[in-house]
């Protein structure tokens, strides 16, 4: 274990999300927390100085959706060079799905992948446990021993579950013990095709995926989330009615909180251009009314967090015909400036583009974890010194083989996107310097 140094960040504006602290302020670090902002004692000596003069000092990112792609698609990904993606995008705790090769549904596979990623004193990982067996839907993991190898909640990933009977077992034993359901809500029989259906789909002539795959799959963990109790995340909501549905089972009470990604939130079908692959992503791209009500709803806090679903996807599997293509895209080297792009062009306010990229989904995983998540996501005295230093006015442009991730495609190539990350602090060390 490397041992912690004294930091001070000198002269960036502070913002913490939660308590609204926003001012121009000075950061002392000691010991792997906070040790003071703005008061900081004349006698503290910093073994390390970082000038953030002009940029803003925030709390680490947390993304909720990171394919970290080892175990068994290091072709396309590998655990380092994906956690030096993360800490170059700010992001100081992340959430990998269980659809790894093999499935997350040992806790040795668990274990392993744990400790690989601590060894590399990079951003902090929290896996999902399979919910079922390889995922196929048949039979529950033993989500207690999962549980105490790491895992925070449960998922399918991307694999629909068909059987009801299955679901409705999987949430009770969950709620029985406590445990969170992490769920992309698709229909099985209805989510086969590779665009949104619509009239763009229907002119490429490509299979289309309509919005009722979306919501008959909510409808049916609504249902079974109010007879059993369970607490279920939604993840990567992508439609108008899916928004409305997420609304109401709030307002009825449920214990279910909701994430859309970085696509969903900037683009829309008509991304797909001429046969794009790189807009081939699942949830599949929708139309600009389902993207605008996703907009209002992060905004109003209907949904919780926007996530990266970073997906790195190797050049042979991109560069093939629109609907034969691997879906996903790189993204977690994007999530803070893609939040700071939707605040500029939507008016949101600052503070809560970045509550949805920090303090929401570190709140999410709480959740998951069944108590108070530390103190990740706030920027406060004696939180974990995990902190963002970033230049929100630096314009810089997405240029694919400039990306630290071993997956290089994205759909936001060429971009111009504002807020380059200076500084990735993690738990009192410095991890990414530009």
């Amino acid at each position: 274990m490397k041992i912690p140094t004294t930091i001070l960040i000198k002269g960036g504006r502070v913002i913490d999300p939660v308590s609204g602290f926003d001012a121009v302020a000075d950061v002392a670090i000691a010991n792997g927390v906070v040790l003071a902002i703005h008061d900081i004692a004349p006698d503290f000596q910093p073994t390390q100085t970082i000038d953030a003069t002009g940029c803003l000092v925030i709390p680490g990112l947390v993304d909720l959706a990171v394919r970290l792609r080892e175990p068994g698609h290091e072709h396309e990904g590998m655990l380092k060079s994906e956690l030096v993606a993360a800490a170059a995008g700010g992001v100081t705790s992340l959430v990998c799905p269980p659809d790894t090769d093999p499935v997350l549904d040992e806790p040795g596979l668990v274990e392993m992948l744990r400790y690989r990623a601590k060894k590399l004193h990079q951003t902090r990982v929290y896996p999902l446990g399979a919910l079922t067996r390889n995922l196929v839907g048949e039979s529950l993991t033993e989500m207690l021993e999962l549980t105490e190898a790491g895992c925070v909640a449960f998922s399918q990933a991307e694999v629909p579950l068909p059987n009801t009977q299955v679901m409705q077992r999987a949430f009770q034993y969950a709620s029985t013990f406590g445990y969170a359901v992490w769920l992309r809500p698709q229909d099985f029989y209805l989510g086969t095709g590779v665009a949104a259906s619509g009239a763009l789909a229907t002119r490429l002539g490509l299979s289309g995926v309509p919005v009722a795959a979306e919501t008959i799959a909510l409808h049916t963990i609504f249902e079974l989330m109010k007879a059993t109790g369970a607490r279920v995340h939604v993840c990567r909501l992508s439609s108008a009615a899916g928004v409305a549905l997420v609304r109401q089972a709030k307002l009825d009470g449920l214990n279910v909180t909701c994430d859309i990604s970085i696509n969903s939130l900037h683009l829309t079908d008509a991304d797909i251009g001429y046969f794009d692959s790189r807009a081939r992503l699942n949830p599949p791209l929708r139309q600009q009314r389902d993207r605008d009500a996703l907009r209002a709803g992060l905004a109003d806090g209907t949904l919780d967090a926007l996530v990266s679903d970073h997906t790195p996807v190797d050049e042979d599997a991109k560069d093939l015909p629109f609907a034969e293509s691997e879906p996903g895209a790189t993204g977690v080297e994007l999530l803070l400036s893609l939040a700071l792009k939707w605040h500029q062009d939507s008016g949101v306010s600052l503070v809560r583009a970045l509550t949805t990229v920090t303090s929401g989904p570190a709140a999410v995983l709480g959740a998951a974890l069944g108590v108070c998540h530390g103190s990740a996501g706030r920027l406060i005295v004696g939180a974990v010194a995990d902190v963002c230093v970033v230049d929100a006015e630096a314009a810089w442009t997405v240029a694919p083989d400039a990306l630290r991730s071993q997956g290089k495609h994205t759909p936001f190539s060429g971009y111009e996107l504002p807020g380059r990350v200076r500084c990735t602090v993690v738990a009192g060390q410095v991890v990414f310097n530009a």
